[in-house]
């Protein structure tokens, strides 16, 4: 496969040249020796051609199934790549919050300093959530842009870890700079694999897979790299050398997201070239004059996303030393308690998704889920029950709120305005995370635990007023988000209806432009003796005769 395309049925050229160089090559009309000299002749031929070598191989042997881009099982092979290529950059996004104690208490840091490593990695995605898909549409393409945002990530991981083994603070806060120039974008290259190897329900699947390894990679590195750590002091001893080994071995799953970045881009490629399709486009189209233009339910929706994102990924990164202090956890149990929001979200975020399908009522499902995760905050500040009570809620919470949300801003903006949108509330998704970053690990280090829960409590309280202010502002407007399912099935199908009667008036007027044209009396006069069963001439009855066969063929 490798050494040639096949685009071509195995004997699609061989046969077309038969007729003409050997007009009775045909083991129907020459005897049987005759057929295989003239065969093995023609393969000397074109001994040099792939067209000679598929002509060898005989019409009778098909292309394997795991090998043919069109069938289901070379697909799943894809799908298996397409799902670990952004397992590597998941399991070493929260490397910092596996093993806060440790980076905290070896390189000698505050926690204002330690949440700087996640703040420097929303910075560029401040910026790049708008050129991400231009970069990979335009500049690099899907394939050379994905080994491109796979390269930033393993040696951005590459970097952190050495810096760790250095003891330079500085040289991580690079590391994860560069991580995160490759993070983001390579999400986004990711989902544009997926929309140009699956269509239709397939899609609704494969995005819930990647999401699943996405939160597996998550649960993962939670999990495993205190252990890790741990397995790593036995050998070297506690200290920075023992931190630094660690992420450097965390970066084997960059490495690894790297590889199927390389084997991906040979499988598309090769899958171009056989089935004649053109490379995947991210389909962003990115006009920033286009905010000017947003309305007023899309602003909510981004004071929502803000508001409510900024209370769970900062809580995640500092939650192990919250569990050991607050409830006297152990590491491993810390870690585990920590990472259930993720395990939970593995699962229950296809689920739910298909709930707020079948169901519509978007803006009811996100004040569900808001308030569901103010009362799991609230439980976690203000009382001692067990924290998997809270951290379980707001597990199903923050996975409902996906899937309510995101959708919704398809629905306020037009078509061609939605790369703009989902640009703009991804790049101030990142703002606000860097910020609250740095604020939480300021008011952790002055005020304790108590008043950052208490902040996060704010935070979501900003959000439920927003997402509030939503369902009244809709309600006014005519209640497009809140609609229910079916609603917005009629809805569609009504419009599909009007569209298509707007299309017909176009067609008939091709189609019978000759019956609606005004009649000569002549012509009037013939119709008039033809109805009456009189017998015309051929030459008189050319004009009724065109008439019946254009109403044939309409």
């Amino acid at each position: 496969m490798p050494g040639g395309s096949y685009d071509q049925s195995p004997t699609s050229s061989s046969s077309s040249l038969l007729p003409s160089v050997f007009p009775s090559a045909s083991p129907k009309q020459t005897n049987m020796p005759d057929f295989e000299e003239r065969q093995s002749l023609l393969g000397d031929e074109n001994e040099g051609s792939f067209t000679g070598r598929q002509t060898a191989r005989g019409p009778d042997r098909p292309m394997p199934a795991i090998c043919d881009p069109s069938h289901l099982l070379h697909r799943v092979v894809v799908l298996l790549f397409m799902c670990f290529l952004g397992f590597g950059s998941y399991f070493c996004y929260d490397n910092p919050a596996a093993l806060q104690t440790q980076v905290i208490q070896d390189l000698n840091l505050n926690t204002a300093k330690f949440m700087q490593l996640y703040a420097w990695y929303s910075w560029p995605n401040v910026i790049l959530c708008f050129f991400g898909g231009f970069l990979l549409d335009r500049v690099f393409g899907i394939r050379l842009g994905t080994i491109i945002f796979s390269l930033f990530v393993c040696v951005g991981q590459v970097i952190f870890a050495t810096g760790a083994l250095v003891n330079r603070f500085w040289l991580m806060e690079l590391g994860r700079f560069v991580f995160g120039i490759g993070g983001e974008s390579l999400a986004v290259a990711q989902n544009t694999y997926a929309v140009n190897w699956f269509k239709g329900k397939e899609l609704n699947l494969v995005f819930g897979l990647q999401l699943s390894m996405a939160r597996l990679g998550s649960t993962v590195n939670m999990n495993i790299m205190g252990w890790v750590y741990s397995r790593v002091e036995d050998l070297v001893g506690s200290g920075h050398t023992a931190l630094g080994i660690s992420l450097m071995i965390a970066a084997v799953t960059c490495l690894f997201s790297l590889v199927c970045a390389l084997v991906l881009a040979f499988l598309d490629k090769r899958a171009e070239r056989i089935l004649h399709k053109e490379e995947g486009k991210t389909g962003e189209v990115i006009k920033l004059t286009d905010v000017k233009d947003f309305p007023f339910p899309l602003w909510l929706i981004f004071i929502i996303c803000v508001g409510y994102y900024v209370a769970i990924f900062p809580f995640i990164g500092l939650g192990q030393v919250f569990f050991i202090e607050k409830f006297n956890f152990s590491p491993a149990e810390a870690r585990a308690v920590n990472s259930i929001v993720y395990i939970i979200s593995a699962p229950a975020s296809p689920v739910l998704g298909f709930m707020v399908d079948k169901t519509g009522r978007n803006v009811v499902w996100v004040i569900t889920a808001v308030v569901a995760t103010l009362a799991a905050h609230m439980m976690l500040a203000f009382t001692f029950w067990n924290p998997w009570i809270a951290m379980s809620l707001l597990g199903v919470s923050y996975s409902l709120l996906a899937c309510a949300l995101w959708p919704m801003v398809a629905f306020v903006v037009p078509e061609h305005q939605l790369g703009t949108a989902y640009g703009f509330m991804q790049s101030i998704q990142n703002l606000g995370l860097a910020l609250i970053a740095m604020a939480a690990g300021a008011i952790l280090d002055t005020r304790g635990y108590l008043v950052l829960e208490v902040f996060f409590c704010a935070c979501i309280c900003i959000a439920l007023i927003a997402v509030v202010m939503l369902y009244f502002v809709d309600y006014l407007r005519g209640g497009d988000l809140n609609q229910s399912a079916a609603a917005r099935a009629k809805l569609q199908k009504e419009a599909t209806s009007d569209a298509e009667i707007k299309r017909r008036p176009s067609r008939l007027t091709e189609g019978e432009l000759a019956r609606l044209a005004p009649m000569s009396a002549f012509g009037l006069r013939n119709r008039y003796l033809s109805r009456l069963g009189a017998q015309l001439p051929d030459h008189c009855s050319s004009h009724l005769s065109s008439l019946a066969h254009r109403s044939v063929l309409k």
